[in-house]
């Protein structure tokens, strides 16, 4: 237990700062003119987000479906 606190305590006090976007994708969302392509990064930050989510939601009804079938 005390090993998990020394390494809760090592990873606050040295945590750093990241961002979450390139440099480019930064530099495009902050001037305000391209509202379609603000829009369009984010649609694709859920499309990328959700695909492993269905992936393995699906892979686990096909094992829940072979397991739970009556023979």
């Amino acid at each position: 237990m005390k090993r998990v606190v020394i390494y809760i305590l090592f990873f606050l006090v040295f945590a750093l700062n990241t961002e979450a976007q390139c440099a480019m994708c930064r530099a495009v969302l902050e001037s305000g003119e391209g509202q379609t392509a603000a829009e369009g990064i984010n649609d694709g930050i859920v499309y990328l987000m959700a695909i492993p989510y269905v992936l393995v939601g699906g892979l686990g009804y096909l094992i829940y479906r072979k397991f739970n079938t009556s023979k």
